[in-house]
């Protein structure tokens, strides 16, 4: 027997498509330009695929710019500070979601209003503690600020709620200490939110570009995001080098969200339900 479709869900769908087209075209602008030559960039009416496709741009960016240790750069920064907070955000919202001390709903409540608190509220004093510590132009300038990350305390508290008490009670009782119930009980159970919150930061840390601009001077110490903002000044005609470089900066989030997508849509429906 034939299926009715309804008018509202065939509606619904058409729109979905058109704006799955629209927030992909961007994408495919952008890596299709990568392999034009300058001429094919700008020609009217536009080329929609690169009808002599060459890896000159690319060429010309690794040869004039440090475009890879740029890229080195971006990688090291965003994998040092995904295991940092996830490390530390995963202890802490074990310890306030199962451990009983003075003070527990006070701290939760200021993880909860700094996720509020905007990066530009607190920069004048972070500059000054960069400055102090003399790590200013440094990568440790950009991963230190990013490790208390109060939505990863936030997100992985949600999921060690779900730690059945009983679990922790018979690991103490067997004799482990705090760190091998953790390890052993705890982590299985909130792997999947542990996995979320790592594309999570990984995606943020990576897009963090206002940071990135303020603790980061020096050309070599540049992320690939930087990079490509100071070629679109020093290259504002050569199109195809700044597109290959907005390539190199877009193709590896959007690899790590495909590769990940699973465990990330995973792990966010189930810190949505409590049991």
């Amino acid at each position: 027997m034939k299926k009715n479709v309804h008018p509202v869900s065939f509606l619904a769908t058409g729109m979905l498509l058109l704006l799955t087209v629209l927030f992909i075209f961007p994408f495919y602008w952008i890596l299709t330009g990568a392999f034009k030559s300058q001429p094919d960039t700008i020609v009217v009416p536009p080329q929609w695929w690169p009808t002599a496709p060459t890896l000159e741009n690319f060429q010309q960016l690794i040869v004039q710019n440090p475009a890879m240790k740029w890229l080195w750069n971006s990688i090291f920064i965003s994998v040092t500070t995904m295991l940092l907070v996830c490390m530390t955000s995963a202890l802490a919202g074990y310890v306030l979601a199962k451990k009983r001390f003075y003070g527990q709903r006070l701290l939760f409540a200021l993880f909860v209003a700094a996720m509020a608190l905007p990066k530009q509220v607190i920069l004048v004093p972070l500059v000054r503690i960069i400055n102090f510590l003399g790590i200013h132009d440094t990568m440790a300038a950009v991963i230190l600020p990013l490790v208390g990350w109060p939505f990863g305390v936030f997100l992985m508290k949600q999921f060690s709620e779900n730690i059945p008490t009983e679990l922790l009670e018979s690991a103490k009782i067997d004799g482990c200490g705090e760190l091998s119930t953790f390890w052993n009980v705890a982590f299985p159970i909130v792997k999947p939110g542990f996995a979320a919150l790592a594309i999570f930061t990984f995606i943020n840390s990576w897009n963090d570009y206002f940071m990135q601009l303020v603790m980061l001077t020096s050309r070599d110490n540049l992320t690939i995001s930087l990079g490509v903002a100071t070629m679109q000044a020093e290259m504002a005609t050569n199109y195809g080098v700044i597109m290959a470089g907005a390539a190199m900066a877009a193709v590896p989030i959007v690899v790590i969200f495909l590769v990940f997508q699973k465990s990330f849509t995973q792990g966010i429906t189930m810190g949505a339900v409590k049991g």
